[in-house]
């Protein structure tokens, strides 16, 4: 008995070391060099870049808005390319919205390897890039997807303590911290404490004093619905929430999430 229980807590140790180990393999899924604007049907998009502080240059894509229309700066999901966001910006695109598909480092050909630091540090070299452009924080949305809304939120916290907040903030499928959601899919190891990359939205968002809307899928199994809500009540006001049923995580975009985020950015924008 006593040969089976040290069997079974030496594979444990292995496994909770393995997980520990390969974390940033399991979160991060960077897809490859991406295939053109055009060929994504987005031909209006050129290749761009920025410079992050620690010395990268890095790719993305990018159109300017119309005028009297922001800037979405989307940072997207855990896996694939700005390529894959293409279909989301091209609804946008046709509503008069500028686009900024923001790329991460070891994402898309782009060098590096990704960290919660590292994506912090692209985030903030998209937004340089953007005000370079002429387009500051009035005239920004920031929009996160699943694991990118752990960069959105700390770019909108960051603005809202320089108290130059941007106009909006649009969160698909966000999280708590990213440990919640490890601790969720991994219940049988202390997550909570083997997670270096926490992206923990929930303890700044109740600073962010800007209008924000969550979209997400009731049937979501890769970030439960229950870290969206969790995120929503710890969030201030004016603040929204759309709540889609039926939907998983990938899908969102087959229901009419992008005209519910344009209304709500159409409200946000002429309350100002």
């Amino acid at each position: 008995m006593i040969s089976i229980v040290s069997s079974l807590l030496g594979a444990y140790l292995v496994f909770v070391i393995a997980l520990f180990a390969l974390q940033r393999s399991m979160i991060y899924h960077p897809g490859s060099a991406p295939p053109s604007p055009t060929q994504m049907r987005v031909p209006e998009m050129k290749v761009v870049s920025a410079s992050t502080a620690d010395g990268l240059e890095l790719s993305g894509w990018f159109a300017p808005p119309k005028p009297e229309k922001p800037l979405i700066v989307l940072f997207h999901g855990n896996a694939g390319s700005v390529a894959d966001r293409a279909f989301k910006a091209r609804r946008y695109m046709d509503w008069g919205y500028g686009v900024l598909l923001a790329e991460y480092r070891g994402f898309g050909g782009n060098p590096g390897n990704p960290s919660e630091e590292g994506l912090y540090a692209d985030a903030r070299a998209w937004l340089k890039f953007a005000d370079d452009q002429g387009l500051g924080p009035d005239n920004l949305v920031i929009y996160g997807e699943s694991l990118g809304s752990g960069p959105a939120v700390r770019m909108a916290w960051e603005f809202a303590k320089q108290n130059t907040p941007v106009a909006a903030l649009v969160l698909e499928a966000p999280y708590t911290t990213l440990a919640d959601v490890a601790q969720h899919h991994y219940p049988i190891v202390p997550a909570q404490w083997l997670v270096r990359d926490r992206f923990n939205s929930a303890a700044i968002i109740s600073e962010i004093n800007t209008p924000l809307i969550i979209v997400h899928g009731t049937l979501d199994g890769t970030v439960p619905v229950k870290f969206g809500q969790a995120l929503f009540n710890a969030a201030s006001e004016p603040k929204t929430a759309h709540w889609i049923k039926l939907a998983g995580h990938n899908n969102l975009y087959d229901s009419p999430a992008a005209e519910v985020i344009d209304g709500f950015l159409a409200r946000a924008l002429a309350a100002r």
